[in-house]
């Protein structure tokens, strides 16, 4: 029966949580505190343990509600999948209404230049993210804004190369994989600032 208020209450957790990890403790504590799986200055060390490891606090905190509550690993990895579990279901859901529509509009041109130009509006939104990040802090000198403009115009290359292009498309889709691009931009900035 644990187990599975265990499960019930991770997964409304996962499934109403909106905002991300801060926004989602007060459902946690409530859970845990209704259920008395832990006391109130246990909930506060698990979140302060959970802020201070890698991940988010959210998975965090579930993983070691999960653990105190049942004292067993298979609490862990109950609590933790039933957090993710909902934000699994929705993108697998998303995923195959694009699919099933990329597919049934791959003729219609309204439809791929739509496609075509919410990829721009992408590239804009990640550029004006990356923009808030330039402070002097982040950008020391001159070759820092060079790595930068080098990546970002690598980023957007493909989407200026038309598709009826196959060979150059085809060679700068390789050379601007996102893998590819963090290594060398990594191994550039190891060779500049050493």
């Amino acid at each position: 029966m644990l187990y599975l208020q265990l499960f019930l209450s991770f997964f409304k957790i996962g499934l109403f949580g909106f905002g991300g990890g801060l926004a989602i403790l007060s459902l946690i504590q409530h859970e845990v505190l209704a259920y008395g799986w832990l006391t109130e200055q246990q909930f506060v060390d698990i979140v302060a343990i959970s802020q201070v490891t890698p991940g988010p606090i959210g998975i965090n905190c579930a993983t070691y509600v999960g653990y105190s509550a049942t004292g067993s690993v298979w609490g862990s990895v109950l609590a933790t999948g039933a957090m993710v579990l909902p934000g699994l279901i929705i993108m697998l859901a998303v995923c195959k209404v694009y699919q099933v529509l990329t597919a049934r509009f791959a003729d219609n041109r309204y439809f791929q230049n739509t496609l075509r130009y919410l990829r721009f509006a992408v590239l804009g939104l990640i550029a004006a993210a990356a923009l808030l990040l330039i402070t002097p802090a982040t950008f020391i000198d001159n070759w820092s804004v060079v790595l930068f403009a080098a990546v970002f115009v690598f980023t957007i290359l493909p989407q200026l190369i038309h598709p009826k292009q196959p060979v150059g498309k085809k060679i700068i889709d390789t050379l601007s994989h996102p893998i590819l691009l963090i290594m060398l931009a990594g191994l550039a900035g190891y060779f500049i600032y050493r």
